[in-house]
């Protein structure tokens, strides 16, 4: 498996499979909304292998009852994994959602089989299997809150030479199940789905609007303000910015698909062209077909 750098926090290096994605944003916990988590998705079904996003090693396990899936069968328990980093002793590793297969004072290294992919009951019913990863004071590995800022470190190759601002989002359904339908864009798109920011080009990350909140990611610093347009349609205002990432409220829009509100579910993916997740309502509430064309509207309220 070949493994790229993509987030780092004070010495300590967060991997994700080259054919995976990742994201800081798309989630409704605060580790997200304040910039200290990030997800690793594997190109991976849910009990398939884990890779470990991180070098060090293991020390701690501990395993968390999960409330009852969201409509779904879900697993009776999570798990914490602690893991010491090799990189910056100083540093913990809080990993969740994997079943372990690793013993304490294991080594591990990037890419290698730290457990299972899970279906925690802390996730909506669309979520993909994941990897959740936060750098933390070993003083303080386990709260919710108190973990370190994390930084992208992976970089975009020529965005401009390689994405374009869109006009409408319209493509094709590639993958279409109960929970979600997966859509391949028109137009030149890498990385993710292209916005405007602040007058310049970005990607896209988030859950929105359900989550009432989104990132984007761009290739410098964006100005804090600066207004966020999907195609062409204003759709928030940065609220905190860091170095080449911004994060902004939802403000005033949402999305139609055939007349049924609809959610989109964004990350960065690293290699390949991005697809863009389309949530139902609920589970079955859109009868789509592979294959079919689709047009999701952004549509001020």
């Amino acid at each position: 498996m070949k493994i790229i750098p993509v987030a780092e926090s004070g010495g300590v290096t967060v991997y994700c499979p080259s054919d995976g994605r990742f994201s800081f944003f798309n989630s409704p916990y605060i580790a997200h909304r304040t910039q200290r988590g990030v997800d690793i998705y594997p190109p991976k079904r849910f009990g398939d292998v884990a890779p470990s996003p991180v070098l060090g090693r293991v020390a701690g396990i501990r395993k968390v009852k999960c409330p009852g899936g969201k409509g779904f069968k879900s697993s009776e328990f999570d798990y914490v994994i602690l893991i010491r980093s090799v990189e910056n002793p100083k540093r913990m590793i809080k990993i969740l959602h994997v079943e372990p297969t690793v013993d304490l004072g294991r080594l591990v290294e990037p890419g290698q089989e730290l457990g299972t992919l899970l279906r925690s009951g802390y996730f909506d019913f669309w979520t993909d299997p994941h990897i959740h990863v936060e750098v933390r004071n070993p003083e303080d590995p386990i709260r919710a809150r108190g973990g370190f800022k994390l930084e992208r470190t992976f970089l975009f190759n020529n965005l401009e030479g390689s994405a374009e601002l869109l006009q409408e989002l319209r493509g094709v359904v590639v993958e279409t199940k109960r929970e979600y339908s997966l859509v391949l864009l028109e137009g030149r798109c890498r990385y993710g789905l292209p916005v405007e920011v602040d007058g310049s080009l970005g990607v896209f990350d988030g859950g929105v609007p359900h989550y009432g909140w989104f990132g984007v990611y761009t290739t410098r610093k964006p100005s804090l303000g600066g207004v966020v347009k999907l195609c062409g349609v204003p759709i928030g205002a940065l609220e905190k910015t860091s170095n080449r990432m911004g994060l902004a409220k939802c403000s005033g829009f949402h999305f139609l698909l055939r007349g049924v509100r609809v959610g989109l579910s964004l990350y960065l993916y690293p290699s390949g062209k991005p697809l863009v997740k389309v949530v139902p309502p609920k589970p079955g509430a859109l009868n789509l077909e592979e294959s079919e064309e689709v047009r999701v509207a952004v549509v001020t309220s």
